[in-house]
């Protein structure tokens, strides 16, 4: 569910190995206990499924890849940090294992289990976590963190830096502590981290990675002027650095968002200068198409949509065809030129699963006329596909949901085409980045939804059951649709991206038109993650009623 930029969240194929990621975060746990149970074979193939199923997350999971992207370099920016190794108790009887042995298959829950039964273990009478070498610290300060259990990571990465200030994971845990608070969201919190990172470390990866972080949550905290200068900063301090043509293209939309479209204008010209004739360039030019349509300069968005469509797309580009299409008809449209509009919807195919293809279709409804019949040609031809391929889209635990969205003013509908998305409708989907069930559902949701569900008790395995986890997932998603009613592209892209970041992007899209905000959509993983939602419910209600009943 909760996602954030790109990561290794791709389901693993047979004989794949795990993300480093995972490998980091399911490494041995230093035990205090020696007579631990060991875990058995049919737990390893149930966690195997897990995995195997789960569906696509970015935002925890982006964090533990920036942290074991990190782990590769030493303060001095030039030696390998030692692995977390395979650490053993020294109190611990001669002969006698001392750790437990996860494998990668034990990442995930029974690794929180663990972790959390080790320092139950080790606390002491004050309470405090029991003195362990620093890359244990680390290693289940990042369980925690993969599990979304940030008070907890952060009071193992906190120990690190308080117990080993000179380690070489100092930076590291700076980090993890800053991302712990950002993705709580509790971005004043995270700042300071950052700062510190940037400040201390810029020599190494760690700083450059909390320099341009401070960017990020400068715009979280509303102010997006001061994350355009710090993204700018970034380029000058940084011009070889791991996200420099990022930065360039954040700087941009955090002009836009400040009110400031010359000086984005400005540096839409200066980063399509310095990248002529790549990805970059041609992502550049996109978010000038965008500022356009927002700013309703039509002729001007014809024009740099014109200019894209004679492009080859090279892998980074951030746009589709279909997308620029539309939002060139959609000029077209909003420009009075209604027979040249026209032609431009009839380009969009519409497919079953063509988000673009679905609106230029009712766009030509809309135009009326000759575009009338045309509309309703292309809408049976995908209403066809929908019907051929009805099996794919089932109504299961229908009790349970229609009682859950009963006064909320959720479409059942919709929830089902979320959790065919989040889970293939499985109840036992987990992902890496502690979400589960149905729904996709983490703790940190629980702690602000579970109460007006009925589940304010909720625990982690019991988001494994429907019966906890539609009902808190509804509850979830009936503030997303109070939050952006009439908008279910914003809902779905708000369970994928995070409801702040749609805010900002239903701002920056000016338009009151669905195809407009999809294009605002930041993320190109929350992007194609609404494209998929939105044509799952385009099915869902071409074939079930409002009480899911199959139409006929």
């Amino acid at each position: 569910m909760r996602s954030r930029l790109r990561c290794c969240a791709a389901p693993h194929s047979a004989g794949r190995s795990l993300c480093p990621v995972a490998r980091f975060a399911s490494a041995p746990l230093l035990s205090t206990n020696p007579n631990s149970a060991r875990k058995h074979h049919s737990e390893r193939t149930l966690l195997r499924h897990r995995l195997l199923h789960r569906p696509q997350h970015m935002l925890a999971l982006i964090a533990q890849t920036l942290l074991i992207s990190l782990i590769a370099l030493l303060p001095n920016g030039c030696t390998r940090a030692p692995a977390p190794p395979a650490l053993s108790n020294t109190n611990a009887p001669a002969g006698e294992p001392s750790f437990e042995p996860l494998t990668t298959d034990d990442q995930s829950d029974d690794a929180l289990a663990l972790a959390r039964r080790l320092d139950s273990q080790g606390r002491g009478v004050d309470g405090e976590l029991p003195q362990l070498p620093p890359a244990e610290h680390m290693r289940r300060a990042n369980v925690y963190l993969a599990n979304r259990a940030f008070a907890e990571a952060r009071a193992h990465y906190q120990a690190l830096v308080g117990r080993y200030p000179t380690d070489a994971y100092v930076p590291l845990a700076l980090f993890g502590m800053g991302r712990a608070f950002y993705q709580e969201r509790r971005y004043a919190e995270a700042l300071p981290f950052f700062e510190r990172l940037g400040r201390e470390f810029a020599g190494q990866k760690e700083g450059r990675e909390g320099f341009y972080y401070v960017a990020a949550t400068l715009l979280r905290l509303s102010r997006p002027g001061d994350a355009a200068a710090q993204y700018i900063e970034y380029t000058n301090r940084f011009p070889q650095g791991e996200r420099i043509e990022n930065a360039y293209l954040n700087a941009i939309d955090s002009y836009r968002e400040a009110g400031q479209p010359a000086e984005a204008i400005r540096w839409i010209n200066f980063t399509r200068d310095k990248y002529k004739g790549t990805a970059t360039d041609t992502n550049a030019l996109f978010a000038r198409l965008r500022l356009d349509v927002a700013g309703s300069d039509w002729s001007s968005a014809i024009r740099a949509a014109d200019e894209l469509r004679a492009l080859n797309f090279q892998p980074g580009v951030q746009t589709t065809k279909d997308e620029v299409a539309y939002l060139r008809a959609y000029s077209l449209d909003h420009a009075q030129q209604t027979a040249q509009a026209a032609n431009a919807y009839q380009a969009i195919n519409d497919r079953a699963n063509s988000y673009y293809g679905a609106l230029a279709t009712e766009r030509l409804r809309d135009l009326g006329s000759a575009n009338k019949r045309i509309a309703a040609t292309r809408a049976a031809g995908a209403r066809n596909e929908i019907v051929a391929a009805a099996n794919s889209y089932p109504a299961p635990f229908r009790d349970v949901l229609l009682k859950a969205v009963k006064g909320r003013g959720v479409d059942p509908r919709l929830v089902l085409a979320i959790m065919r998305q989040e889970s293939s409708f499985n109840a036992r989907a987990r992902s890496p980045a502690a979400a589960r069930g149905l729904l996709q559902l983490t703790m940190d949701i629980v702690a602000k939804y579970g109460a007006g569900a009925g589940q304010a008790s909720a625990t982690e395995d019991d988001l494994y059951r429907p019966e906890v986890n539609i009902p808190v997932g509804v509850e979830y998603l009936a503030d997303l649709t109070r939050m952006f009613p009439n908008l279910p592209e914003a809902v779905a892209a708000s369970y994928n991206g995070g409801e702040d970041n749609v805010a900002r992007w239903v701002k920056r899209a000016t338009q009151k038109d669905p195809g407009v905000f999809a294009a605002e959509v930041g993320y190109t993983e929350s992007k194609d993650y609404v494209f998929k939602v939105m044509a799952n419910y385009r099915a869902y209600k071409q074939l079930y009623t409002a009480d899911l009943r199959r139409q006929r």
